[in-house]
């Protein structure tokens, strides 16, 4: 049985916003708080510790209390960078991610992707099914072993950007959720404004 303390749970802010004009998501106001800042109160209460994965504004992030770690690999080389960044810092045998802009994520993620883990799978990711059964996954949400590490590295110095990719070679469970708005996350300002309304 995996125990939350062994969990560190890893929001991922260190993208480029490109389809947000460029603005950092993670700190964009959404109900009176940074995205970034929602994130983290729903992961806080199902892990151990937490991290936050940014690349500028870090004096913003570091206000929010937790320790901030930046990409290793350069040139804004996606989530999986942030992926890297947050086990060269980890401190646990496991970790799970979030991105900074989802800010409904279920309560019971982390609990039901660790089962999945304690149930023989390697690494575990949600996967959500819309109401014409068309099943979507929702790869940034992944928990990891820590031990991943070496491997994260060669993939990505591989050339390697693809989360699915890399999860797959270590046996990753899908875990079906019901709830796809729960894995919503805002790529532009129309849909911060639609969702802030909701």
């Amino acid at each position: 049985m995996i125990e939350r303390n062994d969990i560190t749970g890893l929001i991922l802010a260190g993208g480029r916003g490109s389809r947000m004009g460029g603005t950092d998501k993670g700190l964009q106001n959404f109900r009176g708080a940074p995205m970034a800042m929602h994130t983290m109160m729903r992961l806080a209460p199902q892990t151990g510790e937490l991290l936050i994965n940014a690349n500028r504004n870090l004096a913003a992030y570091e206000s929010f209390g937790v320790p901030v770690v930046t990409d290793s690999v350069p040139d804004f080389a996606g989530p999986l960078a942030g992926m890297l960044a947050g086990l060269e810092q980890c401190q646990t045998r496991w970790m799970v991610t979030a991105p900074c802009d989802s800010p409904f994520l279920p309560p019971d993620l982390v609990r039901r992707l660790a089962q999945a883990i304690d149930d023989g799978a390697g690494m575990a990711m949600p996967v959500t099914v819309d109401a014409d059964g068309k099943r979507q996954t929702q790869p940034v949400f992944l928990m990891m072993p820590h031990a991943a590490l070496d491997s994260l590295v060669a993939f990505l110095h591989g050339g390697g950007r693809k989360i699915e990719t890399w999860a797959s070679s270590h046996g990753v469970a899908e875990v079906e959720f019901d709830d796809a708005m729960a894995f919503a996350n805002i790529n532009t300002l129309d849909e911060l404004r639609q969702l802030e309304s909701r």
